[in-house]
């Protein structure tokens, strides 16, 4: 998934995360939340809620805020009903997303989704359009700078992994059963340092963007991000290494 990489690339070099940590915060507390309110308050008995937590607390989130999420989601402190939805569509050049959303106001976040899309030379479509196109899988991302592919073999080679892939100039890719993501993760957290860990959804295929259909794509990502609303996006395009250094500083 060489795109998904490089726009993780881009976001780091350009300290995304840290500009938007208010609303970083905010996305966790309601994936927290509800991933308590759906399979109970212990981390250890709960799947979601235990990789929650865990990026909450790689994004440095005060425990405190943690726990309170912890307890709306369980129903031991008042707190506000979110709503889960995936919206669908196309962006430029024909490419497929998939945004998924957690909101306390279903018809607030339709209509910016609505606009969104407009805005950057997309459609949405109805709910299926496209999440045919994707799988749920593991995924982890390692710059080749922090280790050697030999190192990295061996240290998979013993974990659940389904395919560690080495196409890409700048990363290795590792791809696993979302069952497996967290023993993987677990297994490696101590070796390498990761650029993206996530269970995430990958596209059957992908399209080759360039120029304009390139930048504008990126630039819809970014907003789509921006949105409070928004958990995840989720896209089929590639672009090409020269194509990214191109538009890189537009961004």
């Amino acid at each position: 998934m060489s795109g998904h990489s490089k726009w993780s690339s881009i976001k780091h070099k350009k300290g995304k995360e840290d500009q938007r940590r208010g609303k970083i915060f905010s996305k966790l507390v309601k994936e927290i939340t509800v991933a308590a309110r759906e399979g109970g308050g212990t981390p250890d008995m709960n799947a979601r809620l235990r990789l929650a937590v865990e990026k909450a607390n790689e994004a440095n989130m005060p425990k405190d805020n943690i726990q309170k999420a912890i307890k709306r989601g369980t129903g031991e402190l008042p707190g506000v009903a979110y709503h889960e939805l995936t919206y669908e569509g196309y962006g430029p050049g024909g490419v497929t997303v998939m945004v998924q959303v957690t909101t306390d106001n279903k018809n607030r976040t339709a209509s910016e989704m609505r606009r969104l899309f407009a805005d950057y030379g997309g459609s949405m479509g109805e709910s299926g359009c496209v999440g045919w196109m994707f799988v749920k899988k593991g995924y982890i991302s390692i710059s080749k700078e922090k280790i050697s592919e030999d190192d990295l073999m061996a240290y998979v080679i013993p974990l659940e992994v389904e395919d560690l892939k080495t196409e890409d100039a700048a990363f290795f890719e590792i791809f696993t059963d979302p069952l497996h993501f967290s023993s993987v993760k677990e297994g490696l957290n101590n070796i390498v340092e990761f650029e993206a860990a996530e269970i995430t959804m990958l596209p059957n295929t992908y399209i080759n963007l360039k120029g304009k259909d390139a930048e504008k794509m990126l630039k819809f990502v970014e907003a789509l991000e921006d949105n409070e609303d928004v958990q995840e996006v989720f896209s089929n395009f590639d672009i090409d290494d020269a194509e990214m250094e191109k538009i890189e500083d537009s961004l």
